[in-house]
């Protein structure tokens, strides 16, 4: 009797969770509407962010973690940076 309970419990946590992760996935903003400057002001924040983070952790002792969230920051920078690139190079194309 207890496993019964417990199974149908966990059946009803997960179609709930399941249940309000698509509604909350649905409401996320897409990054159709930003332009190409708001890519390349995001690409420069998250250089700051960058710096700021492998200095906090390397003041701390914590060298590798340090490089690994450094190295995490540049790739989003990158990929910011690139999509306000094609943006820029579409609009000026048509």
């Amino acid at each position: 009797m207890k496993r019964l309970g417990l199974k149908l419990s966990l059946v009803a946590v997960l179609t709930l969770s399941f249940a309000f992760m698509s509604a909350a996935a649905l409401a996320q903003n897409s990054n159709s509407n930003t332009t190409a400057g708001d890519q390349m002001r995001k690409s420069g924040s998250e250089t700051k962010e960058a710096g700021k983070s492998m200095g906090r952790n390397v003041k701390h002792g914590r060298i590798v973690r340090g490089g690994k969230h450094f190295g995490k920051h540049m790739g989003k920078a990158g990929k910011h940076f690139g999509k306000g690139t094609k943006k820029a190079v579409k609009k000026v194309i048509s």
